[in-house]
């Protein structure tokens, strides 16, 4: 069976992005693709074995199965360094996603060293001042700012020379707030 020249293997061997070209005409296939898509996944095959994906892969496809079968209530998410190995457009597709989570009343965690992500938080907890023995302690917590603010804060210091005050704005849906 083929649809549109393809047939199931030959779609199984396509990526996210291709697939949704090339089934742009049936919304009922590509409302999920689009979703992997906004998570910055676009680049993974549809067949790619599950025990194949990096975790912060992993983490996006549950945010993208969470954005597509929203329950009622809100939810929390806890996310374990997501953009390790993302590309700048990707760290910014997820950061529009995590801003999408949040406005609709759902509360994210992050545990994350990625300086963008930590500039667009609402509130970032700064343990340090080293890892392991040497860390552990509460050096910070509050806005971006607060943490640029802490001298003794690894973060802080980078958040300092990146200048705090440029943080990059997720996109907003047209006439939100």
């Amino acid at each position: 069976m083929r649809y549109r020249g393809v047939n199931i293997r030959g779609a199984l061997d396509l990526t996210v992005d291709q697939a949704f070209e090339h089934f742009a005409r049936e919304p009922r296939f590509t409302r999920g693709l689009h979703i992997l898509r906004r998570v910055g996944l676009g680049y993974l095959r549809l067949g790619q074995p599950a025990n194949q994906l990096s975790g912060g892969e992993a983490q996006r496809l549950k945010i993208a199965r969470e954005l597509s079968a929203r329950g009622e209530g809100a939810a929390l998410y806890l996310l374990d360094e997501p953009t390790v190995g993302l590309h700048f457009a990707d760290v910014q597709r997820l950061l529009e996603v995590l801003d999408e989570l949040t406005a609709r009343g759902d509360t994210v965690i992050v545990v994350e060293h990625n300086l963008d992500l930590i500039r667009n938080a609402d509130w970032v907890v700064d343990l340090g001042p080293e890892g392991g023995e040497a860390g552990g302690r509460l050096l910070a917590e509050g806005p971006p700012e607060a943490i640029a603010a802490c001298d003794e804060s690894w973060t802080g210091r980078f958040l300092r020379e990146g200048e705090v005050g440029d943080a990059v704005e997720p996109a907003r849906p047209a006439g939100a707030g």
